[in-house]
């Protein structure tokens, strides 16, 4: 289908690379120094279905926040690219993400409105180096500049892990959702005739 995108995003804090193919086969090539992000990113391609390939060097010794944050905002530019004008989109997705002991919601709007609602009992700790309150900036930097209302119900769990893998593999499959092209659909799915 060819909707395909290749950016760079150059900061004097982190420099990230990314390539995303929407209509792929979940492949991912994903080198950010941050091992369980990687992992995560991992996850989010695999389960949308789209192939991702990216690379990000950042100020880790300062934190990993620069990182984590600019490779959502180069993702999300990548991903509204992909979209254009959004004819023929599907425009909605949402996903109920089981792993083991913890479940994720996550529903999405191709909206061109962005806003991140993140809900439930509490947050995710750190897992594996990578402080857990780090994947709500992504998801915000994502949402911002990929024109998404994104809603994140981190509904319940004991594991920090599982509970953000949960949510990450949700996101992929409402991503999967929402960016599926509607044959029967010409324009973009709004009254408004725009996104």
């Amino acid at each position: 289908m060819g909707r395909r995108a290749e950016l760079e995003r150059v900061t004097n804090e982190t420099q990230v690379w990314v390539v995303l193919e929407l209509d792929g086969r979940g492949e991912a090539k994903v080198s950010t120094g941050i091992g369980f992000f990687d992992h995560m990113l991992t996850l989010l391609a695999f389960h949308g279905c789209f192939d991702l390939e990216l690379e990000a060097r950042g100020d880790l010794h300062v934190d990993a926040h620069h990182t984590v944050e600019d490779v959502g905002i180069a993702l999300g530019q990548a991903l509204r690219r992909c979209l254009g004008e959004g004819k023929g989109l599907v425009r909605y997705g949402a996903a109920l993400v089981p792993m083991d002991e913890s479940l994720a919601r996550v529903v999405v709007d191709l909206s061109n409105r962005p806003l991140l609602k993140v809900t439930g009992p509490r947050r995710p700790g750190a897992v594996g180096g990578f402080d857990g309150q780090l994947a709500e900036e992504f998801w915000r930097a994502l949402a911002l500049n990929g024109g998404l209302t994104l809603h994140v119900g981190l509904l319940y769990g004991d594991n920090d892990h599982h509970l953000l893998e949960a949510a990450f593999k949700a996101l992929g499959r409402a991503l999967d959702q929402a960016t599926a092209l509607d044959p029967r659909k010409e324009g973009v799915a709004s009254t408004k005739g725009v996104l």
